[in-house]
């Protein structure tokens, strides 16, 4: 297992808030959710820096739009 360091991080009551719920949500500790948010981020990053698109799509209403990363 790789070694782990600590660090502090500073959030908004808003984002502890999101972090709260999808803690909740997903039956998951507030580590985990970061951890796997910045894995998520990680793909994302590297799928852009290729030139690639990204989208969400609407199965029911067969509907697609582009997810514009800032």
């Amino acid at each position: 297992m790789a070694e782990k360091r600590t660090m502090t991080l500073n959030l908004t009551d808003e984002e502890m808030g999101l972090l709260d719920e999808l803690s909740s949500h997903y039956d998951m500790s507030k580590t985990a959710i970061l951890r796997k948010a910045l894995r998520m981020y990680q793909v994302i990053d590297a799928r852009l820096r290729k030139g690639e698109k990204l989208f969400t799509e609407d199965e029911l209403e067969k509907k697609k739009a582009e997810l514009v990363v800032l």
